[in-house]
């Protein structure tokens, strides 16, 4: 009887890096607060889902690649989530048109770090 490694270990990897992802969008809307005319980006998490099940029962796990980026280490996560990655609206308008609200990304970024922490342990 065989394991199979990506029944087991296949989604909680794929969810790391979701995680992962999602934090590096929700800190770069941290760091740029201050930046005029930066508009805050957030990942729509029901559209990644729809993607990857798709993706995994419409093709067999295989490790070919058919294009040169497709195991990269330097992708951003607008090449590797496309129209999940969506702009987020602000409560309330800048005036100087940032829609980065700081306390809402900070609540969002710990919030994604403690589901990194369940999907790490699990």
């Amino acid at each position: 009887m065989s394991i199979s490694f990506e029944k087991a270990l296949g989604p909680a990897e794929r969810a790391l890096k979701y995680r992962n992802q999602r934090a590096e969008i929700l800190s770069n809307n941290i760091a740029n607060a201050d930046t005029p005319n930066f508009k805050a980006r957030d990942l729509d998490f029901s559209t990644v889902l729809a993607s990857q099940t798709k993706e995994t029962t419409a093709t067999p796990f295989s490790l070919r690649t058919t294009n040169v980026k497709h195991i990269t280490e330097q992708e951003s996560a607008s090449d590797i989530y496309g129209d999940a990655l969506l702009y987020s609206t602000p409560a309330q308008p800048a005036i100087d048109q940032n829609t980065v609200d700081q306390p809402v990304e900070i609540a969002k970024y710990t919030e994604n770090g403690i589901r990194f922490d369940g999907a790490f342990t699990t």
